[in-house]
């Protein structure tokens, strides 16, 4: 399985995470830290900056990071859309607009300021309301070699349905992707020596 292709502006809804491999977000509290050290595909950021429009997020990730100067190492800048349901009690930032609407509302305001660019959803529980709405054109998921074991998960739905998707890129769209990692060498066991021994 390669690498998807770049990330093309073309007014999509967008869902974009990086994704430990046990499937969160972020850490306990909205930690990022387990990112510290990750790499990317040369490029790959500023196929993002390149493409995205507007943000629309959540308010317990914005009041976890609330700096909308971040947003890819703060080579992006343009509008970001807040949705919370109290946004009387939001610190006023520059480029931020806190709004209290339906979801899908949230969505035609963020599509209309992105103006043909992507809105990127970058919330799990915006995210989720979404696709029940069937407003995510796209998820866009960035793995990365690590296993959190608590945190955010990207999807969280006890009881719902699966939601069946297809694989964007060459290859058939319906299967399963394969990836395969080791434990990195520790100080206590370095590489080539099997723990205990």
């Amino acid at each position: 399985m390669g690498d998807t292709g770049p990330q093309t502006a073309g007014g999509k809804v967008l869902w974009h995470f990086t994704m430990s491999l046990d499937g969160f977000v972020a850490g306990p509290d909205h930690e990022m830290d387990w990112l510290d050290g990750a790499s990317f595909r040369p490029g790959l950021i500023d196929e993002y900056v390149r493409s995205t429009g507007a943000v629309l997020g959540g308010r317990n990730g914005w009041d976890a990071f609330p700096d909308a100067g971040n947003i890819y190492g703060g080579a992006w800048d343009g509008p970001v859309f807040i949705l919370t349901h109290h946004p009387e009690d939001a610190e006023p930032a520059d480029r931020v607009t806190f709004l209290d609407c339906d979801p899908g509302e949230a969505v035609r305001i963020g599509l209309e300021a992105a103006g043909g660019k992507n809105l990127e959803v970058f919330s799990p529980g915006i995210g989720r309301q979404l696709f029940e709405r069937g407003l995510i054109d796209e998820i866009d998921l960035h793995i990365a070699p690590v296993l959190l074991g608590d945190g955010i998960r990207l999807f969280d739905n006890p009881g719902g349905a699966p939601i069946r998707l297809h694989r964007l890129g060459d290859g058939e769209p319906t299967a399963v992707v394969n990836v395969r990692y080791r434990p990195a060498a520790t100080a206590a066991h370095p590489a080539g020596e099997a723990p205990g021994g």
